[in-house]
Parts: C-alpha cells; sequence; structure tokens
C-alpha cells in the first residue's frame, strides 16, 4: 500500500458513518490533484493597517548580526553594558496563514546572495513570492493580528525603546582549543 493511499484511507476513515463524525466531517477538507481546485481558491491579501496590539499579541521577531558590546551610562553615572546588532535588510518573504497552513507565521529573510550560491528550490521560492533573494530565513510565529504583508521591509523602528526582547544565537565554534583548555586531553 502506498503512503497516497495509506494517507486517503486513513482520511476516508473520518468519513465512517456515524454520528460522532458529522461534525468531524464539516471542518475536514479535501483538495483535488487538478489544477481546476487552485483557480477556485482566491488567496488571502493581507493588508497593512494600523491597530492596537493586545496584551496576547505576538509580534515578528528580527534577524540580526552581532557587531560588539559597548556601554552606556545613565543619568546616575552608572554604566549599562548594550550589544550593538546589526539589522541587515530584513524582509517578510513569506505569510503562512490558518486557511492555508494551518497556523500563523511570518517567513523573514535577511542579507544578500547571489542566485547561483543558492538551490533553485530556494530561487523558485523567493521568485514566486517576487521579493530579492536573501541569505537567511527564519520564520517567527505570530498572532492573527501581527500578520504583515509579503515585501514589508523589518528595521528597527518595529521595536520601541525599553522593549524587552527574547534573543537565541548561534555560538561560534571554538574548534578543538576547548579541550586543550579544559585539560581533557593528555
Amino acid at each position: 500500500m502506498s503512503a497516497a493511499s495509506r494517507g486517503l484511507m486513513s482520511g476516508l476513515r473520518f468519513l465512517s458513518v456515524g454520528p460522532r463524525t458529522s461534525t468531524i466531517s464539516a471542518s475536514y477538507q479535501f483538495r483535488g490533484f487538478g489544477s481546476e481546485s487552485l483557480i477556485d481558491e482566491e488567496p488571502r491579501i493581507i493588508v497593512p493597517r494600523p491597530s492596537v496590539m493586545s496584551p496576547n499579541s505576538k509580534r515578528t521577531g528580527a534577524i540580526a548580526v552581532k557587531c560588539g558590546m559597548s556601554a552606556l551610562w545613565d543619568k546616575w553615572g552608572a554604566r549599562v553594558p548594550i550589544t550593538v546588532l546589526w539589522l541587515d535588510d530584513n524582509i517578510v518573504s513569506q505569510v503562512k496563514t490558518f486557511e492555508k497552513e494551518g497556523f500563523y507565521a511570518l517567513q523573514i529573510g535577511c542579507g544578500q546572495k547571489k542566485d547561483k550560491h543558492l538551490t533553485k528550490p530556494e530561487v523558485g521560492h523567493f521568485r514566486a513570492q517576487g521579493v530579492p533573494l536573501k541569505r537567511k530565513l527564519r520564520e517567527f510565529p505570530v498572532t492573527e493580528d501581527a500578520l504583515l504583508p509579503v515585501g514589508a521591509e523589518i528595521g528597527v523602528r518595529h521595536f520601541v525603546p525599553g522593549q524587552y526582547v527574547d534573543v537565541t544565537g548561534i555560538t561560534r565554534g571554538k574548534g578543538f582549543q576547548i579541550f586543550k583548555h579544559m585539560n581533557i586531553i593528555q
């Protein structure tokens, strides 16, 4: 039994006779294999509109490169360490909606890259969305009221002064030196 028929059989299991499955079959949608099913569906157009974010709203993030550390002094003369980040041309490259993917998310791309350094599927993805080629792609889950249109730029004005942010990063590899430093290898 092939994988496609297993998926079809598990989908048909939900349509079995019984009062329990009547609510499930109403929300279960089949998508045809032909191109005529794509013509009937209209894509949802996301338009940017100013609105007040609720406390439960989840906004998109940004992709940045750490440039270094510095310090500022507050009005009492206390030194406050700061991290200097470089936001390199962040653009929304794809919008994922609940109707199509089952969740809300924004795919953000940053940097520039030539098409000869990308794979053909990656180039096709960028060309289909109509955005320039990007070096890095990351996906950020958002709420419905925080969706942005494809091609929207995200800069430092996306954040407000004093806002707390979650930062994740990739540690630079130290190679074999850590073993020598910890005196593990004799």
